[in-house]
Parts: C-alpha cells; structure tokens; sequence
C-alpha cells in the first residue's frame, strides 16, 4: 500500500526548489522542500508564509534559539566595526576574550587554551594535529557510529558508508576503529566492559598502543543515533588513555553548549579530556569552531602549525560571546534539564501507545526515539521514519533523523522552545506516528488477503 503523497511546498518554494536544480548540484540534497525566510526563537517561516515547529534547531546550532536579541545585536555592532582582519595578521580582542571564557567554563581543573576554526570538521582535523604534535605518534581510534565531519581526515574517523563515505575513498591512514557501548544494541550485560575489552584486544590485533596519538569519541553519539553510553564509559576511557600515554580527544560539537543538562555533557562523567572540540551553537549557527586543549598539549605544535584565514571571524566572536550571555542569564542548561523530563516523559507515554518506538533515550534535552518493525528483533524501520517525517512537516513540524540505519528522530530543538509549543509539536508526532503504523497494519492485511 502507498500512502498519497503529502503535499509539503507551497508554489513560492516550488518555484525556488526548481531554481535550486538548475543552478544547485544535486548532492547538496534537501531534506525539505521548503524555504526559510524568517525564524525567531523555534518557530520558522517558510516563502510561502507558512509556520513551523522547529525541532532541529539547524542541526543542534541554535540552543539559544533564532534571532537572539543579544546575538543580533552583537553582529550588527560587531559587524559596523569590522567584520575581518585574518586573527593571525592584525589581531582583536573578541578572540581573546572568547577563549578566556571558553578555557574557564571548560570541565577539568587542568591549564586550558582555545584555537579557533571555521567547523567542527576542520576543528576535528587540527585536534588530530595536536594530537600527533604532542604524542610524536601517528595513530587514531575512533568508534562504530560516530560523526566527526566530512573533509578527509573527519570523514575517515567518521563511521557511516551512506551517505556520507561511498565512493570516496581510499581514506587516510592508521585510524582504527572500535565498538561504542550502545546499551540498547550491545550484545553484552555490560557495555562498557565489552567496549573497553574489545579496545584492549585492538591493542594486540590491529595497533600496537606506544603508535596510538588519540582516541577520539563523543560523549553522547550524534548522528551515529543519539546513544548514551553507560555512565561508567567515559572515565573507564580515561583511565585506559591514562595509562597507554594515549590522549583523549572529546567531541562536543552537538553535545555542547547546554544542550544535554550541563553546558558540556562531558561534565557528566566527570573527566578532564586532553582536547575537546566544540562548535555548532557556539555561535547561534555563524561559521566558529574550536578546540579547548591542555596547555601543554598546544605547546607542542609549532608556530602556523594552525591556523587558517578566517578561523575566529571577529563577528562570529562576537555572536559567541553574546550566545555565552544568554546560556548564562537565561539559565539554558538547567532549562535543557527540564525540557529533557517532558521529553522522555511525553515520549515514554507515546512508546506505550506506539510499538513503532523501540526505545525512547538521550541526556538532557539531546532526546531520541528508535523506531523498529519488531520490539524482539529490533529490525530498523528506516522507510517508517521518512514517512513519519513527512507526515510531521506536513503538519508544520521540523524534525531530523539520525542512526547509522536512518530509523532514529532526535530532537535539537532551540532550547529556549516555549512547552506549550512543544506539546504542539509531540501531538503532530504521535499523530504521524500513528499514521505509519495505520498504514503498516492495512498494508499487513492486504498482503495477507492476497490482495498484493
């Protein structure tokens, strides 16, 4: 059975996705077929007028929300002044003001500095520069399901074939990878001693660890699926870098900024890692980047070891300064944190009513739901999501997917979202959720009808 086709585009966004065809490649592929035109807070606006929830937040950019006052404000102040010199030619203090600020709110008690890149793939590159610089050694360990970019070296640690790897290769070299403990799909009682194991046993199968330079992980797994990892994960990591001389190098490019509780979801495990790298929200979706790293670390590499022309933009500054007011006045971690219970409340009562949802999980407000054609097998329902996707933006509601089989929908709305306007959006969920499974049940009994 073929559900009818969902009217989405109105003629004004039609008319700007033929344009975008012919004058677009196509591998700049579109999720939506909509335009924006105006955004504040978690509501956006299409060309043709339309209203929508968003809760994709431009891919975990906005935590403070669209249009900020104090964000707007900082740009256009910022930007009347002078919006480039290149840091490394003429230098300004909106640099160096920001990471004074990012090096003290980072977690740990260790000496920190901060190096300013365009991305959070281009950050991932050069923590690896570090990483080598500091270590004299050339390896890297990386895990199943992360996402850490897509120019050459993030994509190589990256783990994910479509649509991200295929055709690409050969990528670059000595990058090893290693199971993350995922406790819905861990085949052990106990994934973090699986996972660790399984590192231990790369030490004697694949690399030798004296030639590992850094392990590199994120705390909460991004587009790899939104899983949390047992609590004990990250410091039983720690510990196992501690004790080859291998660096650890935390990826907080989503999970940063408020997001899952805390202003970084490393802090929930406690740990100090050697480098961390950041982005996304840092700067209410400008292009800013960076890399949060020990003192010493950086003294290892050499002077335009790093570097580029437009890393640390003096407006993207400006916009991330005003973005650290706002976490700050408007207590946007602590409202993740509750925003996070609705959440998992909401969705836990929809996981009753919905066999489509095979688990409801997340930290903070970084909430997911894995939807399965079968509980017991936990068959991923891949085709499913897309049709529930396009049942909730047809409603007016933006949301995103994520796992490495394409069946999870994570929420990064805007952490300033209103709830009631996130109760609006849930309700649009669960009723293309319940859509999906409609259609799945009449298409089940047609086919044993003899009718397909």
């Amino acid at each position: 059975m073929t559900p009818e086709p969902l009217e989405i585009s109105g003629p004004r966004s039609q008319e700007l996705t033929e344009r975008k065809r012919r004058a677009v490649p196509d591998t700049i592929a579109l999720q939506a077929p909509v335009f924006a035109t105006r955004a504040v807070g978690a509501l956006l606006w299409d060309a043709d007028g339309r209203r929508y929830v968003d809760l994709a937040g431009g891919v975990g950019c906005m935590n403070v929300g669209h249009s900020h006052p104090r964000v707007v404000q900082a740009i256009q102040q910022q930007a009347a002044r002078f919006t480039h010199t290149d840091f490394t030619i003429l230098p300004y203090e909106g640099y160096v003001a920001l990471a004074e600020r990012l090096a003290a709110l980072a977690p740990g008690r260790t000496t920190k500095q901060v190096a300013f890149f365009n991305s959070g793939a281009e950050a991932v590159e050069n923590a690896v520069k570090v990483a080598r610089l500091a270590t004299g050694r050339p390896a890297l360990i990386a895990f199943e399901g992360a996402f850490h970019g897509r120019t050459y070296m993030a994509l190589t640690l990256t783990s994910r074939i479509d649509p991200y790897k295929r055709g690409l290769g050969p990528f670059m070299p000595e990058v090893y990878r290693a199971p993350y403990p995922d406790p819905y799909r861990t085949p052990h009682p106990d994934p973090t001693a699986f996972a660790i194991g399984q590192l231990e046993h790369m030490f004697t199968t694949h690399v030798d660890p004296a030639q590992v330079a850094a392990v590199i992980v994120e705390p909460v797994l991004g587009e790899g699926g939104f899983v949390v990892p047992p609590p004990d994960f990250l410091p039983a990591l720690r510990a196992l870098c501690d004790r080859r001389g291998i660096l650890l190098i935390v990826d907080e490019v989503q999970t940063g900024f408020g997001r899952t509780g805390k202003m970084f979801a490393t802090e929930h495990a406690g740990i100090d890692p050697d480098l961390m790298v950041v982005g996304k929200s840092l700067a209410a979706g400008l292009p800013l980047a960076g890399i949060i790293g020990r003192r010493e670390h950086f003294a290892a590499a050499h002077p335009q070891a790093l570097g580029g022309t437009y890393p640390g933009n003096p407006v993207a500054c400006a916009a991330a300064l005003a973005v650290l007011e706002v976490l700050a006045a408007e207590r946007l971690p602590e409202r993740a944190a509750r925003l996070g219970l609705l959440l998992r409340d909401r969705l836990g009562a929809m996981a009753q009513r919905h066999p489509l949802i095979g688990e409801v999980r997340g930290l903070g407000a970084m909430m997911a739901i894995e939807l399965v054609t079968d509980r017991g097998t936990k068959a991923p329902a891949a085709a499913e999501t897309s049709t529930v996707l396009a049942r909730a933006l047809a409603e007016g509601v933006l949301l995103l997917r994520a796992g490495v089989s394409g069946n999870v929908i994570r929420f990064l709305m805007p952490l300033v979202i209103p709830e009631e306007v996130l109760e609006e959006a849930l309700a649009v969920l669960e009723r293309a959720l319940g859509a999906v499974e409609k259609e799945g049940a009449a298409a089940v009994r047609l086919v044993a009808g003899g009718e397909l």
